[in-house]
This record gives structure tokens, C-alpha cells and sequence, in this order.
């Protein structure tokens, strides 16, 4: 079986020697290649050349970010970057992810431990056994994800985080819990909803403060506990949605405390829950924030997101 490791370097719970010792143990089952990121995006040209010379397998060791650029490198090596156009799971070399981020949302989602020595045991096992899941993704216009989408407060709350790590901050709850506070507080979400969520044949919603798309459950994590805006979400459905039409304090408060629930299941009058969409769009009034699996990708007036089933093949 040929195989390649895609390696992002700055990686932030992996060292030198791990990586080593990582390299070392899949050479023990596959016929392995190596490649290190060295630039953003530098891993979809990595994985879209992997497919096109019919590698069997890519291995991830990175974060998040690095798993999203690794799928759309996959998802876009066919002939054209069209639904039509896409290969097939079967066309495509399997997926197998360690974790190597501050979060892991995806590798943990599929149930792999959150150390990547504990999950880089469970991917060995895996493929010693053949033990291959298929599983769906979502598409916002020409770009795809894993796990979630946002647009407005959490996309702006990831920026914010995004440009305190780029001055030297480590990514932590706190972080996190800091930069939600001063988004809520001072961003215009909260004072302006300008979001319309707009279905085929059905009801547009409007006047939405902030949007949550989730591929999967959970949404994130905070340490271990899961956040699940959206528990019923599933890599073998559709899409979930769940928005708020105003950003309230008590309203929001109560959202977040139901999320982090051991039982979640958000209600309330602010809240918009929708379940298993093949395709709808978000159009905002002006800018809104934007982000896919956890990678703030800038602002947009429209984004349209599509359920793409049964896309991927993954060793978990």
C-alpha cells in the first residue's frame, strides 16, 4: 500500500521525535512518503497530487486546518471541481488523521483518542484490519469542510483568536472564553441581525445574528467536554443549522449552557434549529465573518452550502 504523511511542522502537541516515531511505525505498515507543509494551502497541492498518482492512502499529522486542506486537495483531484466532476470515494485514496492541533474537532468526532500516540495506535490497528468508514462532507460554494461552518459571531470570535495567536498568544479555553466576551460585547451581531437562511421551496428565515452549520457532532470542544449546538448532526446525513435571530444574554446564555449539556437540545424563541439539509444559502445584508472547520477564511454577503454524501473514505 503506498502512502504519504502530510506533516505540518508547526503542529502544536507533536515534537521532532514523535513525528519519528510516527514515521517509523506506519513505514512498518505501508510503503510511506513524507511531506512537510510549508505554507498555507501548501496541503491541498500536496493531497490533489497524491490522488492524481494513485496513492492509497494519506495520513495527516496536524491540526484541523491541516485535515481541511488535505480534503480539498482529495475532493478537488478529479477532471473538474464540480459535484459531476468529483471522483468517488472508492476513486480516492483513504483519509487516515492524527491529531496533532490544539483541538482536533474531526479526528475526535470520528472517535479517535485525542493524544495522537493513542490515535496513531487506533489508525495502525485500522489498517492492519481493513477498518474503513465512508462518510459525508459539506460544501460552502467551491470550498469543502469536515465538521462545521459559521458565519458571523463564531467565525468572529475565531478571527479574533487567529490574530492573538499570530502575536505570540497560545490557543487555550481562556483564549477562547476572552474573545467570545469581546466579540459579543463590541461586534454588531448582537445590535443588527442581518442574515437570511434561504431553502428550496420553502420559507426564508431572516433577520438571523449568527449562523452555526455543523457536518457532524460536536461542534468544538472546550478541554473535554463537548460543545453540540446541533447533537442530531452526522457524517452519514445531511447538514444542521442552528441560528440565533438575536443575540440576547439571556438567550444566548442559555444557548451555550444547553449546548455544553450532557444532554444537549437548544430551544427557545431565538433559536432556529434545522436538521439533514442537502442544500440551502445564507445571505447577509452586508459582510458577515465567515469560517469553515475552524479556519477564519474573511467576510461574505453569500455563501451557499451543499450536503455531499458518502464522499470520503477514512481509517478509524
Amino acid at each position: 500500500m503506498r502512502a504519504i504523511l502530510v506533516v505540518n511542522p508547526k503542529a502544536t502537541t507533536t515534537t521532532g521525535r514523535g513525528r519519528d516515531v510516527l514515521v517509523r511505525a506506519l513505514r512498518s505498515e505501508v510503503d510511506l512518503t513524507v511531506e512537510y507543509t510549508r505554507r498555507r494551502g501548501h496541503a491541498v497541492a500536496l493531497a490533489r497530487a497524491a490522488a492524481r498518482q494513485g496513492v492509497d492512502l494519506v495520513v495527516t499529522l496536524g491540526g484541523d486546518g491541516t485535515v481541511n486542506e488535505v480534503v480539498n486537495g482529495l475532493m478537488t483531484s478529479g477532471p473538474a471541481d464540480t459535484d459531476e466532476g468529483r471522483p468517488t470515494a472508492e476513486q480516492l485514496p483513504a483519509l487516515a488523521t492524527v491529531p496533532g492541533g490544539s483541538t482536533n474537532v474531526f479526528a475526535r468526532a470520528l472517535g479517535l483518542p485525542s493524544q495522537w500516540p493513542d490515535a496513531a495506535g487506533v489508525i495502525l490497528e485500522g489498517l492492519r484490519l481493513g477498518r474503513v468508514r465512508t462518510i459525508g462532507l459539506g460544501r460552502a460554494d467551491d470550498r469543502y469542510f469536515t465538521f462545521c461552518a459559521g458565519l458571523g459571531l463564531d467565525a468572529a470570535v475565531i478571527n479574533r483568536v487567529e490574530r492573538a495567536r499570530r502575536r505570540g498568544r497560545v490557543s487555550t479555553p481562556a483564549l477562547y472564553l476572552r474573545s467570545i466576551v469581546s466579540q459579543y460585547l463590541l461586534g454588531d451581531e448582537r445590535r443588527h441581525p442581518t442574515i437570511r437562511l434561504e431553502r428550496p421551496g420553502e420559507i426564508t428565515e431572516g433577520e438571523l445574528a449568527t449562523v452555526i452549520i455543523q457536518n457532524t457532532a460536536p461542534w468544538t470542544y472546550v478541554g473535554d467536554r463537548e460543545v453540540n449546538p446541533n447533537p442530531d448532526a452526522s457524517f452519514d446525513l445531511g447538514l444542521d443549522v442552528l441560528a440565533m435571530r438575536r443575540l440576547r444574554v439571556q438567550s444566548t446564555t442559555r444557548m451555550v449552557t444547553q449546548s455544553l449539556s450532557r444532554q444537549p437540545d437548544p430551544r427557545g424563541r431565538q433559536i432556529l434549529r434545522l436538521h439533514d439539509l442537502d442544500e440551502f444559502s445564507l445571505v447577509a445584508e452586508r459582510p458577515q465573518a465567515f469560517q469553515l472547520d475552524g479556519d477564519y477564511l474573511g467576510e461574505r454577503n453569500k455563501v451557499r452550502f451543499t450536503s455531499v454524501t458518502a464522499a470520503l473514505r477514512v481509517i478509524c
